[in-house]
């Protein structure tokens, strides 16, 4: 009430009016001048430590932007690393592949060369007998009544005269040619014989081809007799 608010005023003038009579008025304006200090001096460090934070709390966001990017970074970093290993691991692939495939053109090479040389040594064996043929041409000619000829696929047709007492001009042949295991083979006998597989395997046997031819001979006599 107004009252009591005329009342606390005039207790405070009294207070005052007790206190500088106990501390005198320059005691009291020394206190208000520290007092004055004393909140300048706490406005001002205020303000210093306001700045402080403001720039800690500006430090702190852009610690934060750092530790961010950083982390971006390193997310950047391991993605390359795993496409790098991913194309680590192909490249490794593609040599195991490319290994892989030049020690199966190795093994081809070495197989062909294998087969060429096995076609060789056969090429040349069967070249070697097919001269003996012929070397022997002369001989069964004039001791056999026999005449060969070289007819297709590389054949030889061996034509037996003189055998038919009747007919001495009457043919009896066999046509022989050499097979891919390089083995005789009779392909055509006329008249036929029933011994000429005997004869045929006999000779892949004994590699005995003059005796092979005078077998064929001795059979073809003795069916003229029949």
């Amino acid at each position: 009430t107004e009252d009591e608010i005329i009342v606390f005023e005039r207790e405070m003038k009294e207070f005052w009016t007790k206190l500088k009579s106990i501390y005198g008025t320059e005691q009291i304006n020394q206190t208000l001048t520290l007092r004055d200090s004393c909140k300048e001096s706490i406005k001002a460090l205020s303000e210093k430590w306001s700045k402080r934070l403001k720039e800690g709390d500006a430090m702190l966001d852009k610690i934060q932007d750092y530790n961010n990017e950083i982390l971006q970074q390193s997310q950047r970093i391991s993605e390359n690393q795993e496409h790098f290993t991913e194309i680590k691991s192909k490249v490794n692939q593609k040599e195991e592949q490319k290994k892989d495939l030049a020690a199966s053109i190795q093994e081809l090479k070495e197989e062909l060369m294998k087969r060429q040389e096995i076609i060789s040594s056969k090429n040349k064996a069967n070249k070697e007998r097919v001269e003996r043929l012929c070397k022997s041409k002369v001989l069964f000619e004039e001791r056999l009544g026999l005449e060969i000829r070289k007819i297709h696929n590389e054949q030889l047709q061996f034509i037996f005269r003189h055998i038919d007492h009747k007919d001495p001009d009457k043919p009896f042949m066999f046509t022989l040619s050499i097979n891919e295991q390089g083995d005789y083979e009779v392909t055509s006998c006329t008249p036929p014989l029933d011994c000429i597989e005997e004869f045929q395997l006999k000779v892949r046997e004994t590699n005995n081809f003059s005796a092979f031819v005078a077998n064929i001979r001795k059979a073809f006599t003795a069916l003229s007799y029949k």
